[in-house]
């Protein structure tokens, strides 16, 4: 690996354990909660990993500031390409460091992360229809400009960032048997599983993603990169067109399974954390508990953990969820 002019290569757990002493100062480890009444109507021994509870209500803050602080190439400034959550971390980590940040965002995108990113001081960049038109447009400026630009997936610093989450888990639930983690471009599962096959190599990781925005689980599923035409989920953490190298390098080498669920499915888990959870979770941060509640055969009897990525759920997003009997 080098990291001067660029980190190339993967994490390593060594790495997590640098981010996770570097993100000390800045972030304190999030709650693992039981909610007693999410368990019963599931029927399962869940534990839940709260990443809204970050300051940008999601878990990519966590590689933001590990990438923006730490990478000497960042420090003149950054573009990236987001649905959200990913320009929130940067966008949240250059008011932190200093930084100037410019995010591309497809037009429609999330208002309360749009309004998160600029109260954090980003340029905003409004481009094309998804992720996928916006990432291409963002990659064109980084060229023409010469911008440091910061993939949502291919950033060893960022999958080292988010990684610190699943060390949290492991170390406060080292008897843990399953990791459910959601799936968009893959970073958030890379980082969870390299932190959990590390200090626990019998855990099952187990990555979740919308059926309608499948090219990582493809991906996964046949060994080779893959892309859809359409990222057809209201659920934009899940939405990407297109695989990213370096994730599915090492899902492919770590993952254990993959699952896919329908909208309706996020919808339904999303009301189920609110209304028996007390906690608010978009569709990305309840694509676990929807993946536990199709595989709840299997997973009885097992203690199990979801990461609840996000929690920038719009107010028509919940009413939609809270409208599922």
């Amino acid at each position: 690996m080098t990291r001067a002019g660029g980190w190339t290569g993967e994490p390593s757990f060594a790495d997590v354990l640098a981010a996770r002493d570097f993100l000390r100062p800045y972030l304190v480890p999030t709650p693992l909660v039981r909610r007693d009444a999410v368990n019963a109507a599931l029927g399962l021994d869940l534990w839940l990993k709260c990443e809204s509870l970050l300051p940008t209500a999601a878990f990519k803050v966590r590689g933001g500031l590990n990438l923006v602080g730490r990478d000497p190439t960042a420090k003149a400034g950054v573009i990236g390409a987001s649905t959200g959550n990913h320009g929130q971390s940067l966008a949240y980590a250059g008011g932190v460091f200093g930084v100037p940040v410019t995010i591309v965002v497809p037009r429609g995108a999330n208002p309360l992360k749009l309004a998160a990113m600029r109260a954090h001081g980003a340029t905003i960049v409004e481009h094309g229809d998804d992720y996928d038109d916006a990432r291409v447009e963002c990659e064109r400026r980084a060229a023409a400009t010469g911008t440091r630009y910061v993939h949502s997936g291919n950033e060893p610093y960022l999958i080292a960032g988010v990684a610190t989450a699943a060390l949290e888990v492991l170390l406060e639930r080292p008897d843990l048997d399953v990791l459910i983690v959601p799936v968009g471009g893959g970073s958030g599962a890379a980082g969870a599983a390299l932190a959990a096959k590390t200090l626990r190599p019998a855990v099952t990781v187990i990555g979740v993603q919308a059926e309608g925005a499948s090219a990582a689980y493809q991906a996964w599923r046949d060994g080779a990169p893959r892309s859809t035409e359409r990222a057809a989920t209201f659920a934009e953490g899940l939405a990407t067109r297109t695989s990213f190298e370096l994730p599915q390098r090492m899902l492919a080498a770590l993952l254990d399974d993959f699952v896919l669920v329908s909208d309706e499915e996020l919808y339904s888990a999303m009301r189920l954390l609110l209304v028996e959870g007390h906690i608010v979770a978009e569709g990305a941060g309840a694509a676990p508990i929807a993946a536990a509640r199709r595989m709840t055969e299997r997973l009885a009897g097992k203690r199990v953990a979801c990461w609840v990525s996000g929690g920038n759920a719009t107010a028509d997003s919940l009413q939609r969820a809270l409208a599922r009997a």
